[in-house]
C-alpha cells in the first residue's frame, strides 16, 4: 500500500522526522521557495510548517490532496484556518509541547522584574556593590491577574498559587469549571481584572480581538505601581501605552519576551531600567523543541489515520486530560448521529442535544461536532469530518440546540438527542457500558440497549407469538449469524421494538424477506 506523503518546509527536530519516516513518505525541504511549493504541494497529503511558510488561500487551492497542516509551534498566524476548514483540512499545532517552557519563562520574568534581578546582576558584574537601588517587592499576598486561562495561563495560575498569591483570571471563552479547577477567581470583564491586579500577565492568541487589549484605557484604570508581563504575543499589550505608563510611574515594572515588531532592535522600551526583556525565548528550551517535533509528527500521523487529535486548531480546544475523559463519548455521539439518515430520508429542521451527569460539566462542543459528523456521514461520506461538520450543518440550515440536563438516577452520564423534521421525530438516549463502549438505551420511547457497531437491523414487531421466530430464521437461511438480539416493548400485546446485531451485511434480497414477514414493519438496516 502506498504511504501517505508529507512535506516539511521548515526546521523540525530529527526525532520528529524519524517518527514520520516510520509511516510516511517524507520530503524535508527547509527553505523551499514559494513558487516551487505551489508547484508540488498537490502531491502531498500533509504539510508541516513553522512560522515562515504562508499557508494561504492560494496554497490551499493548489493542495488538491492535502488533508492536514501541522504547525510545529504554538501560533497559527501564517495559516489561513478558514480556507483550510472549508476544504475539510485539519490544522493542528503543538501548544502542549512548549507550555511548560512558556509558563516557566513567564514566572521567570515575574520574579526578575519584581526583584530587579537582571539589573542587580549587571550592577555587581560592573564592579559595584549596593542593595538600595534594587529593592523589590514580594509576590506573597499580591494579586496576579491572568488574561487567558488556556494551557499556559492555567499552568501559570497553578504555579503562582504556590507563591500564596491571589489568582484572578479573565477569559470569556472558558467554562466556569476550568476557573475552579485551576484555583482562579473568575472576573467577568477585563476591567474588573485590571482594577484588582498587582501583576497582570497575558496568555491569549494574537488576533483582531486581543491586539492592544491592554492599552491606555486599561493601564489608566489599573493600580498605581502595577507590574505587567507579556510572554504571549507582541502587541497584546500596546507598547506605546506601556511606554507612557512607565514614564509616568503608573507601571512599576514590565517583563517582556515578545514585541510588536520582531526582531526588536532599538525598541524605545529598552531605555527603562525597570523593563526586563528577552528575545522571544518562551518556547526555546531543548526539551520544548524536541517535544514540538515529536508531537507534530504524532498529530499528523493520527490525523491521516482519521483519528482525533487533541490540538486541532479548527476544532474546540481540548486538554489531553479532557480528551481522555470525553473520547468514548465522542464515539457515542458520532454513532447516535448516524441513526437518522439511515432511518429517514427527509431533511432535518432542528436538533436538540441534552447532556446530563458528569459529562455536562465538561466542554461539550466537541461532542456536538461528533454528533453532526455522524449525522451527515451516511449522506456525504468522507466529505464531512470533525473539521467541517459545523459548517455543513449551517449551510443546510440545520438549527442545533444543546443544553445541560438534570442528573439521571439510572445513569452517571446520559446524552439525549431529539431530531425533528416537518413530520417525524427521532429520539435517542445513549451512555457508556461499564467497559466504556457506546450503548443506546432509549429509542423513540423504547428502553433498550443497542450496541451501535457493525451491522444492526431494527424492526417493529407485533408483540405476539410466531413473529420473532420467522424473523430470525431469515437470517439463518441467508447464512447471516446473529451476534446479539434485544426486544423491547412499551405495552404488552402492542408494538415492540426488535434490534438485531449481525456479523455480515444484509443484502437486498434478505431485507425484502424480512419486510415480508407477517407482524413485522419498519425494517431498517443500519451500518456503523
Amino acid at each position: 500500500m502506498t504511504k501517505p506523503k508529507v512535506i516539511i518546509t521548515e526546521r523540525v527536530s530529527e526525532k520528529g522526522i524519524a517518527l514520520l519516516e516510520q509511516e510516511m513518505d517524507v520530503t524535508y525541504r527547509d527553505g523551499i521557495s514559494r513558487q516551487e511549493l505551489l508547484e508540488i504541494i498537490g502531491e502531498y497529503d500533509a504539510l508541516i510548517v513553522r512560522s515562515v511558510t504562508q499557508v494561504d488561500e492560494e496554497l490551499v487551492a493548489a493542495a488538491k490532496n492535502l488533508k492536514v497542516v501541522g504547525r510545529a509551534g504554538n501560533g497559527i498566524d501564517n495559516i489561513d484556518v478558514p480556507a483550510c476548514t472549508r476544504r475539510g483540512i485539519v490544522v493542528c499545532n503543538t501548544p502542549d509541547s512548549n507550555t511548560i517552557s512558556a509558563a516557566e519563562q513567564t514566572i521567570g520574568l515575574i520574579l526578575a522584574s519584581a526583584r530587579n534581578i537582571p539589573q542587580a546582576n549587571a550592577f555587581i558584574k560592573g564592579g559595584k556593590w549596593d542593595r538600595k537601588p534594587f529593592r523589590g517587592v514580594e509576590l506573597y499576598g499580591k494579586t496576579i491577574g491572568i488574561v487567558g486561562l488556556g494551557r499556559i495561563g492555567s499552568m501559570v495560575a497553578e504555579r503562582m498559587a504556590s507563591f500564596k498569591m491571589k489568582v484572578i483570571a479573565y477569559d470569556p471563552y472558558i467554562p466556569d469549571e476550568r476557573f475552579v479547577r485551576f484555583g482562579a477567581e473568575k472576573k467577568n470583564t477585563l476591567e474588573e481584572l485590571v482594577r484588582e491586579a498587582d501583576f497582570i500577565t497575558v496568555h491569549t492568541p494574537r488576533n483582531h480581538e486581543t491586539m492592544g487589549m491592554i492599552g491606555r484605557r486599561e493601564l489608566a484604570m489599573a493600580k498605581d505601581g502595577v507590574r505587567v508581563i507579556n510572554c504571549a504575543r507582541g502587541g497584546i499589550i500596546n507598547e506605546q501605552a506601556l511606554l507612557e505608563a512607565l514614564e509616568s510611574g503608573k507601571v512599576a515594572s514590565a517583563g517582556l519576551d515578545v514585541f510588536e515588531e520582531e526582531p526588536a532592535i532599538n525598541n524605545p522600551l529598552f531605555k527603562f531600567n525597570n523593563v526586563v526583556v528577552t528575545p522571544h525565548l518562551g518556547a526555546d528550551t531543548k526539551e520544548a523543541q524536541e517535544r514540538v517535533g515529536i508531537n507534530i509528527a504524532e498529530q499528523v500521523i493520527k490525523a491521516l489515520k482519521g483519528e482525533l487529535v487533541p490540538n486541532v486548531v479548527n476544532l474546540p480546544t481540548l486538554l489531553r486530560q479532557d480528551l481522555e475523559f470525553i473520547r468514548p463519548f465522542i464515539d457515542l455521539c458520532e454513532a447516535m448521529g448516524k441513526f437518522y439518515f439511515q432511518i429517514e430520508k427527509a431533511p432535518i429542521d432542528r436538533v436538540e442535544i441534552i447532556y446530563s451527569g458528569e459529562i455536562a460539566n465538561h466542554d461539550r462542543e466537541m461532542l456536538t461536532i461528533a454528533f453532526l459528523k455522524g449525522l451527515f456521514t451516511p449522506v456525504l461520506g468522507d466529505r464531512v469530518n470533525y473539521v467541517n461538520a459545523r459548517m455543513v450543518a449551517e449551510e443546510r440550515g440545520l438549527k442545533v440546540y444543546e443544553k445541560k440536563g438534570y442528573k439521571e438516577e439510572s445513569y452517571s452520564n446520559l446524552i439525549k438527542v431529539k431530531i425533528f423534521n416537518h413530520k417525524y421525530k427521532l429520539e435517542l438516549a445513549g451512555t457508556l457500558t461499564f467497559a466504556g463502549e457506546p450503548v443506546i438505551v432509549e429509542f423513540n420511547g423504547y428502553e433498550t440497549d443497542i450496541l451501535p457497531v457493525g451491522h444492526v437491523v431494527i424492526a417493529e414487531n407485533e408483540d405476539r407469538p410466531r413473529v420473532i421466530g420467522p424473523f430470525t430464521t431469515v437470517f439463518g437461511d441467508a447464512g447471516i449469524n446473529i451476534a446479539m438480539m434485544r426486544v423491547a416493548r412499551k405495552v404488552k400485546g402492542e408494538i415492540a421494538l426488535m434490534v438485531v446485531n449481525v456479523d455480515a451485511e444484509v443484502d437486498p434480497d434478505t431485507l425484502e424477506k424480512l419486510k415480508a414477514i407477517d407482524g413485522i414493519s419498519n425494517v431498517k438496516v443500519l451500518n456503523f
